[in-house]
């Protein structure tokens, strides 16, 4: 571990949830680099950040979205209700603007783009671990001109997080009882969901939805 730069507090213990395995040694070695660690483990699913927060606290949790077997933000929300205290910082190639919002409303104590881990990971540390939020320059520039945005005529926060969940997943070709399997929910309920994106987003087709999440990069 270096020392130049070092944080002086107690060594801390960090768990890093990501399903790639180069990204959590990179996310690693950046954290091991900065600060004195007593623990940095690796995981790489959302059922097991859950069970590793239940069993103890972190001083961080670093989450990616997109985890194989749950939504990140639905891993965040349960690791809320076991520990309420607990800091977590999202990580995610899914564009801020679509994510960090909702993060943050989900108690995330900040924000960072994959694209953009080596220039702002350790500061968003240092930031969450100070008592603050952790909010990028990119994003407070957006959140500053784009109060009352609408994206395609549409109110971006009228999309629940479960619909945005849906409309990625479609983005990503998938039918909607292969949605429902995977988010545990009937064929039915995956329906209304898409009735209700194109409802929102002023569209009339399933096409037309795969395009707009591809288009806004909602599946990546």
């Amino acid at each position: 571990m270096g020392s130049t730069g070092r944080d002086q507090r107690a060594p801390l213990r960090f768990l890093i949830a990501d399903d790639h395995g180069i990204v959590r040694h990179g996310l690693k070695e950046l954290i091991t680099d900065a600060f004195d660690t007593e623990m940095v483990m690796e995981v790489a699913d959302g059922k097991s950040v859950v069970d590793h927060v239940r069993a103890r606290p972190w001083d961080l949790v670093v989450l990616d979205i997109g985890l194989p077997d749950m939504d990140g933000l639905e891993v965040l929300k349960d690791v809320k209700r076991l520990r309420p205290d607990q800091k977590v910082l999202m990580l995610s190639l899914q564009p801020e603007e679509q994510y960090a919002v909702r993060a943050l409303k989900a108690q995330a104590a900040g924000y960072v783009s994959k694209t953009r881990a080596a220039e702002d990971l350790v500061a968003a540390i240092h930031t969450i671990l100070d008592g603050r939020t952790y909010v990028s320059p990119t994003l407070a520039e957006y959140l500053a001109r784009n109060v009352t945005r609408r994206l395609d005529g549409a109110d971006e926060a009228t999309l629940s997080d479960r619909e945005l969940q849906v409309l990625s997943l479609l983005g990503k070709g998938k039918s909607v009882s292969q949605i429902g399997e995977q988010l545990t929910l009937s064929v039915k309920t995956v329906s209304t969901y898409r009735a209700n994106l194109l409802r929102k987003l002023g569209l009339t087709t399933t096409g037309e939805l795969i395009r707009y999440a591809i288009e806004h990069r909602l599946t990546e």
